[in-house]
């Protein structure tokens, strides 16, 4: 994996971490320009970039936050293919969310389940309940196994 210039990487941070303040604040349309700002000062070729990994995983995320879910479908699924985007669990969620609000079922039961099994009930527990009882209707989630009272 490459290593971005330390200027370079200082830059996309700051204007990253100015994207996260305006997100959190709900101003998704500006944290989106913040955080495209960013992206376009990763060199190409850009997957071969983490940078571009979390950029477009905070990308896709304002756009779910921001309820533009077929471009969060577009941005998360671009992120799978940089350094670090598969397997990992919240890009996962996000995915399988997007998918489910554009009305792709099949993907949806797909990446959530993918989440799931990576992270547990947990990685859902702040996000609207639909999207877990939406997966309960697909797979069958296993209870934490109790470890006989003998066993310690």
């Amino acid at each position: 994996m490459n290593t971005l210039d330390e200027s370079l990487h200082l830059e996309i941070e700051k204007l990253s971490e100015q994207g996260d303040a305006l997100a959190e604040a709900g101003n998704y349309s500006d944290a989106l320009d913040a955080y495209w700002a960013a992206y376009d000062l990763v060199p190409e070729p850009k997957t071969e970039w983490e940078a571009t990994t979390w950029i477009l995983v905070a990308i896709g995320d304002a756009n779910f936050l921001g309820a533009d879910f077929q471009a969060g479908v577009e941005n998360l699924s671009n992120a799978m293919h940089c350094p670090n985007g598969i397997g990992n669990p919240f890009i996962h969620l996000r995915l399988g969310q997007c998918q489910l609000e554009t009305g792709n079922l099949e993907r949806a039961a797909d990446e959530l389940t993918r989440a799931y099994a990576l992270e547990g009930e947990e990685l859902f527990a702040d996000d609207d309940p639909k999207y877990l009882e939406f997966l309960k209707t697909k797979i069958t989630l296993e209870k934490p196994k109790k470890k006989p009272w003998w066993k310690f």
